[in-house]
This record gives structure tokens, sequence and C-alpha cells, in this order.
């Protein structure tokens, strides 16, 4: 892992009263009985709950120190069990949402195969687990695929099918196995205030002693072992003790080496945990912050890292929320309309904009990999997949099933791109038209006047859903598809489609200003009479 991080120790501040004192916090450090005290008691702590009962463990490992200090601590406890009562599984699990920081998701990779290897080796029961989201739930199947625009904080679509989603189906499942979970996760309650009283909140509903009451998932129970713990006590602890899967937590100190405080993407599994947004380390394509800073510093620091240019390039230039309402439908994904501010709330991207993101994201993906093959970039990203051969599919399918773009461009494009044919899954959608008769009918829609592409997209539309319903024998919902077809093709324009919404909302405010005063009326003259 030499050629993804690099340290220089000395420069880093490792003294926790020195730490507390440049960030203007004074806190107080877990260690005060010293390290190897307090160590002991936790691991004494931690055995007398593993062996209380046959409930299994999942713990919550992100790559970061809170996360690695608390697999850390539990591991080398169980290790230090007899042979004969090492019994109950210890899942880690391991969120990747396929749009991480590449610097981290590659050391969480070959983390969590050492991990399997040294378990494995020293007899214990833990096993490691990489969760990603499904395909239909990834993030590029939603931004290309679906259309979905870039995460804004009133329209983050992106945590609970990324982070949430795949970490709470598998504690599902193992609740479902086993009738109850403990879930033990790195939080600490001197991340924020919220946290502490967030943390607080469910350890006062909690029947068990260590564990608290999980908030959203049924029949599972929370254990920090670390929760009492600093920031500094963090480091102190993984600089001072060896990390029993042979990784060098050194390492680990230089990706943060920069960083600010508390800067980890956690486990995510509720709303109330804070996101990759606010961290240090999180997916590239983050829209929620300004500006990724940790891939910025890494790029712009590190030659080495250099490589990774195109992902932030892609980011900065295509994912600008402040700039994207010319690249979406002023109708919403449904085909309503929307007013706010006295002018139309616009939907997904544009079939233009979705072509013009794909092409741009394999061009990245191709400068990524030509990089690592002229040896300016590590040998691991000779394969590198910016979006996966299945989010592919699954654009294709949202592309020509959903949106009735029945001249099914992914093939093509991806060939365009990458000089390969699309080795995706077979595709028949058992359309009629290809992409000449396609062409020929835009081109005769533009002939007539339809500058903005509606009457295209209704036509287009209307062939495909008589297409899909050719071949049933109870040809139902067809006429119900068609109304919705034509309803979103309503209009000529966006102008007609803005003037037309303004008008009904006016409309609706003035019935409703009328229903107000109606009232207002009939209680005052109930109060006249009394």
């Amino acid at each position: 892992m030499s050629y993804l991080l690099k340290i220089n120790v000395s420069k880093i501040i490792l003294n926790g009263a020195e730490m507390s004192k440049k960030s203007g916090v004074d806190r107080k450090t877990a260690f005060a009985d010293g390290l190897s005290q307090v160590i002991d008691g936790l691991s004494k702590t931690i055995q007398e709950l593993y062996l209380s009962d046959e409930i299994p463990w999942v713990i919550g490992y992100s790559g970061g120190k809170d996360s690695t200090a608390t697999l850390q601590v539990v591991w080398n406890a169980i290790a230090d069990l007899p042979p004969e009562k090492r019994q109950k599984p210890v899942h880690v699990i391991s969120t990747d949402t396929l749009v991480e920081n590449p610097i981290v998701a590659i050391w969480v990779g070959h983390s969590l195969r050492k991990m399997e290897e040294a378990a494995r080796e020293q007899g214990l029961p833990i096993q490691p687990h990489r969760l990603t989201p499904d395909p239909t739930d990834s993030f590029w199947a939603n931004l290309v695929g679906k259309g979905y625009p870039a995460p804004r904080p009133k329209f983050r679509w992106c945590t609970s099918r990324l982070k949430i989603n795949p970490s709470n189906r598998f504690i599902q499942d193992v609740v479902r196995q086993n009738g109850e979970a403990i879930l033990v996760l790195g939080t600490r309650k001197a991340e924020s205030t919220v946290r502490a009283a967030s943390m607080a909140k469910y350890e006062g509903t909690s029947t068990r002693e260590l564990l608290s009451s999980h908030g959203d998932l049924d029949r599972s129970w929370v254990f920090t072992p670390v929760a009492s713990w600093t920031n500094d006590d963090v480091w102190q602890y993984l600089m001072q003790v060896k990390n029993p899967w042979g990784y060098r937590n050194k390492d680990l100190l230089g990706m943060y080496q920069g960083a600010t405080e508390d800067g980890e993407c956690p486990l995510v599994v509720d709303t109330s945990t804070p996101s990759c947004g606010d961290s240090r380390f999180g997916c590239y394509v983050c829209t929620l912050v300004a500006q990724d800073k940790s891939m910025e510093a890494m790029v712009r620091n590190d030659q080495e890292k250099e490589w990774m240019a195109p992902l932030m390039n892609f980011r900065n230039k295509y994912l600008d929320i402040k700039q994207d309402r010319q690249h979406r439908d002023f109708r919403k994904m449904n085909g309503s309309l929307m007013v706010h501010n006295g002018r139309l709330v616009h939907g997904p991207y544009k079939q233009e904009y979705r072509i013009t993101l794909l092409k741009a994201l394999l061009e990245a993906q191709n400068a990524v990999r030509r990089a690592a093959h002229q040896g300016e970039a590590p040998e691991i990203v000779k394969d590198f997949e910016v979006i996966t051969i299945e989010e592919l599919d699954e654009i294709r399918r949202c592309w020509v099933v959903e949106k009735h773009e029945i001249e099914d461009c992914l093939p093509k494009i991806y060939k365009e791109v990458t000089g390969e044919d699309f080795p995706g899954r077979p595709f028949n959608d058992t359309s009629s038209f290809g992409a000449e008769d396609i062409a020929l009918l835009k081109q005769v829609c533009d002939d007539g006047g339809d500058s903005e592409g509606i009457r295209f997209q209704v036509i287009r539309e209307l062939l495909h859903i008589e297409n899909q319903h050719r071949s049933m024998a109870r040809r139902s919902g067809l006429y119900k598809a068609l109304d919705k077809a034509l309803e979103r093709g309503a209009f000529e324009n966006e102008a007609e489609a803005e003037a037309f919404a303004l008008r009904r909302h006016d409309a609706v405010q003035e019935a409703q200003t009328g229903v107000d005063n109606a009232e207002v009326k009939s209680l005052d003259e109930i109060v006249t009479a009394a």
C-alpha cells in the first residue's frame, strides 16, 4: 500500500494536550488511569458481553480511525479468549457506495482481505463483508439512468440508497436468522453535541446494560465501546497498539494528515448519522459540500495521486447544482408541473445531458486506466471501474423501458468512447423501430418546428407503449399509459407550460383565499349572534 500513502510522522502532532490546545477545545481523556489499564478493563467488558448470550455481532467498519479502533479493541479482546469460547460469529461490514474516494476504497478493500486472512490464521469467528448498493439503487443508475439531479440539501436521495439500505439489509438478514443482532459502532460522544444527545437518548431507552436500543432497526442493539474516547484518545490507541490483522495504523494516520478533526466517513445506518457530505473522506461525487477538499488536496500535494484528477474534474464540471437548471426537464419525473417562487421547479436531467454524463464518465474511466498502463498510476487501477457493467445495464434498461428512448443508444456510446463492444447482458425490448427510424422521426419533428423536442418525445413514447402492449393477450393498462403519455406532452414548450402552471397556481391561491375569508366571515357571524 506504499503507493497509496505517504506519511511524515514527525510532522504530525500526536500529543493529545497540544492537539486540544490547538483546536481550542478542552477535552477530557478516557485514558486518565493509563492506556493499558483502561484497555484491559474494556477488553474484559467486551469479553463478558460477547459470552453473555448467543446474539451475533455486526461491527461497522468504514476504514476510518473510529471504526478501526473499535474493531481493533474488539478483535484483541476476542483473540484473548480460549479457542473453545470463540464461537459466536462477529460480522464486519463495510459499505462501498461505488463512488467512494478511490484511495479510501482501495484501502478498505485491501484491509477486508487482510482481515479475512488474519481471522482464519488466528482461528477467530470474524467474517468481513463488503456491501454495495443494488444496481437499481446505485448513484450512476439514478443520476444517469433515471436522471435524478445531483443531490442537494432539499433532495438528498443518495444516503439511503447508497449507505443505509445495504447495511440495514444485512443487519435485518442477521436478525431474521438469529432473532436479534448486536451492532457494534465506533460512534463517540465527543464527535458533536448532536451525536452525544442522540446516544444519550437511546441509552435511556435500553433494557440491557452496556447496550442501547436502535432507533430504526427492530430487535437490534447497539454497543459503542469507544463512546467516551476523545479524538486524541483514538489516535493514541492506534499509534501505541499494533493492528491485529496486519495493517499499519501509521498509514491510516497518513490519510488523515492535514484533515479536519473527526473527519471520517462512518457506517451510516440511520439518517441521524453524519453522512459523507459532512466528513473528510467520502464520495468524490458529493454535491452536499462546495468542493471535495480531500481529493483536491491529494491530487495537488502528491504526484502519485494525480491519476484521480479526471474524477475530480468530472465532479466539478458536470455536477454543479447551482448551474444545472438548463439541463433539467421542466416537468417532474411523473410529468407533473410544480411552481415555486413564481417559476417552474425543474425535474430530471434531459436525455441529452444524461448522454453527456455517460460519455464523460467513460472518458474519465479511460483516462484513469490509461494512466495506469503508462506507469502514471498504480497497477491496481489498470481495470478501475468508474461505473460497473451492472450499472450500465440498469441505465440502459431505464432509458429504454422507463423513459421510452427506444433508439437504445447506450451500446453505441460505449463503443464510441471505449473502442470496445458493450459487454452487458443481452437486452430484448422487442421494439419494431431501430435507431435509424427514430433518427428520421426526430428529423421530421425538428423540421416541423418542434424546438424543444416535446412532440418527438410524445410520439416516440406512444409508439413504444403500443409496441409494449402488442404481444399481450389482454392489453390491460394500454389506454391509461397512452393517456399519461399524452398528458406529459400537453405543452409545446416550457414557456407554455409555465404560463399554464402559474395561472393554475394563482387560481388555486385565489380560491383558497376565498374559502378562508368565508370561514372568517362565518365565524364573525356566529360570535355576533352569540
